[in-house]
């Protein structure tokens, strides 16, 4: 069982990276980040016993269209099944049309749960990272 709440910039301190998002340290550890996260949109914020597994929202672009985002524990494959429908329940809620998703080509389980999720995949973006790193672009559109 995963216990979700909305989503506190402190939340970032207690959260241990999977190794698959480490590149994410610089941003997450920068002061500030989890206030921009909170001042995006809608996030929050999930525990399994008692940990932050997940820290996701949607940043709001323009009405209707949104960007996912997801920081994900390096514990998250121990409830990854409550994760996964506390996403979807989220994504099912949050009132946005059309909501995107971004993957890098090579990550392969992303690919996976973004499909899982409903995103549908819309094609590479070039130099669309940002490292400059091409992108996969999904999106789930209601």
């Amino acid at each position: 069982m995963i216990e979700v709440a909305q989503f506190k910039p402190a939340d970032l301190d207690e959260l241990r990276l999977q190794p698959a998002q480490e590149y994410m340290s610089a941003f997450v550890g920068r002061t500030g980040y989890g206030q921009e996260l909170v001042d995006a949109g809608p996030c929050y914020t999930g525990r399994f016993r008692g940990d932050i597994v997940i820290c996701a929202g949607v940043v709001n672009l323009w009405q209707g269209r949104g960007s996912a985002w997801a920081l994900l524990s390096a514990d998250a494959g121990l409830c990854m099944r409550a994760v996964h429908r506390e996403v979807l329940r989220f994504l099912d809620g949050c009132g946005i049309k059309r909501v995107e998703a971004y993957v890098y080509p090579q990550f392969e389980v992303g690919h996976r749960w973004a499909t899982m999720l409903g995103f549908e995949r819309e094609g590479l973006m070039k130099a669309f990272g940002h490292d400059g790193n091409d992108m996969v672009m999904y999106a789930r559109v209601k």
